[in-house]
């Protein structure tokens, strides 16, 4: 005889199962708030035959949506806030689409105008979205939830590179550009789902997103440590976008690789980040947060000073570079969910962190190829590199040992 579920067992089972289509939503966004932008580096060239741009503008195409996730992010942290986490990512999901669909519809105005308006919707993204994991997500399981959103992160940028430029061969750039657009209806359609009509499309008004929690006393230091995790988020995000802007050039200079080879060569950094976002939670079950952190910034040291010693074995430092990218940003994000006190310092705390790494990030690639370029040599930008990996080693280190574990 079967036995009935009590109705302890029955809330328990509706939580579990309301978490995964939580969490699979989520993983569906995730989708949508790299893709878009990295979308368009495999195209540059059909776009600026068929449009006329100048390399300034075509430069503007992948660093607009990067200065919006740095200077807009302290107003999207307020519209989480006051409108609600919910109602922020559907601003988000159709924010990319109205900017998907205007990129592809005309001219260079509208290209330059899509493509910001697709940067400002995912910066609002980028601060709901860890929000949400917060709230919705009981302590043990956030870093869990985090890994697997940083992990689609890096599945969609990808798939995003993978498959734009066949694409673009068979239908013109204008349909592989729009094409992402795919993927915003579906997460439209499974966010209404699982967060309902009503908490998606209307506001709530609710500086806390829709949060009840109790206010948790003030880590001692707090300031200092957001002030760390920013440093550590800015050496990441630095090291993260000049790498992937300069590994194939590299690659082809240092070692004579194809443009072809070098460019599928340099996807390991980006596929290996999977295996580092879904690697530090694993790992913090069975170390501290400080030995995670320092093996993430042994990985990331491997690749400046693995390309400037061993540049032949280029493949292993692209493999623990890509683990240490991924698992850095689960790492840093994390960190700030456990130190906040409630959801609004939450959105506070990552703005802070976001503004100042992607501003960085933004600097990355021109700073990194000025260097190059005028020393003609890859020793220098290398350093720089090592630079900014130090920095994220150190502050990252000396942050989170002083973050609350879970509890």
């Amino acid at each position: 005889m079967k036995a009935t579920p009590t109705p302890t067992r029955k809330r328990l089972l509706a939580r579990a199962s309301g978490g995964m289509v939580l969490l699979a939503c989520i993983a569906l966004l995730a989708l949508n708030l790299r893709g878009p932008f990295v979308a368009v580096a495999p195209v540059v060239g059909l776009m600026q035959a068929d449009l006329g741009f100048t390399p300034v503008l075509l430069g503007l195409l992948t660093s607009i949506p990067v200065l919006c996730f740095s200077l807009a992010a302290p107003l999207a942290s307020l519209a989480s806030r006051k409108l609600g986490a919910e109602f922020a990512v559907t601003l988000t999901i159709l924010g990319v689409l109205a900017g998907v669909v205007v990129r592809s519809a005309g001219g260079p105005a509208l290209v330059v105008a899509g493509t910001a308006m697709i940067g400002l919707a995912i910066t609002v993204g980028n601060i709901a979205v860890p929000l949400i994991i917060r709230r919705d997500f009981q302590p043990r399981h956030q870093g869990t939830a985090m890994g697997i959103y940083t992990a689609a992160l890096n599945v969609g940028s990808f798939l995003t590179s993978v498959a734009t430029a066949p694409l673009a061969e068979l239908a013109g750039w204008r349909v592989a550009l729009a094409s992402v657009g795919v993927v915003a209806v579906a997460a439209v359609v499974a966010w209404t789902f699982a967060a309902g009509p009503r908490r998606a499309f209307v506001p709530r008004g609710s500086a806390g997103g829709g949060s009840t929690e109790s206010r948790k006393p003030a880590v001692r230091g707090s300031g200092w440590i957001t002030a760390g995790l920013a440093a550590g988020f800015a050496g990441q995000a630095f090291s993260y976008y000049a790498v992937t802007a300069w590994l194939p050039s590299y690659l082809n200079d240092e070692l004579g690789m194809s443009t072809s080879a070098a460019g599928a060569g340099s996807s390991i950094f980006q596929v290996l980040a999977i295996a580092g976002a879904l690697g530090v939670p694993l790992a913090a079950k069975y170390f501290s947060t400080t030995t995670t952190a320092v093996t993430l910034g042994l990985f990331w040291l491997a690749v400046p000073a693995g390309l400037l010693l061993a540049p032949g074995l280029w493949w292993l430092w692209s493999v623990f570079g890509g683990a240490a990218q991924g698992g850095g940003f689960t790492l840093i994000f994390l960190a700030v969910m456990r130190l906040a006190r409630d959801q609004a310092s939450a959105g506070r705390m990552s703005a802070i962190v976001q503004t100042s790494g992607y501003c960085c990030a933004a600097v990355a690639p021109p700073l990194v190829g000025y260097v190059h370029s005028v020393t003609g040599s890859w020793t220098p930008p290398l350093l720089v590199v090592l630079a900014s990996v130090l920095t994220f080693f150190l502050a990252t280190t000396l942050s989170v040992r002083l973050v609350p574990k879970a509890r």
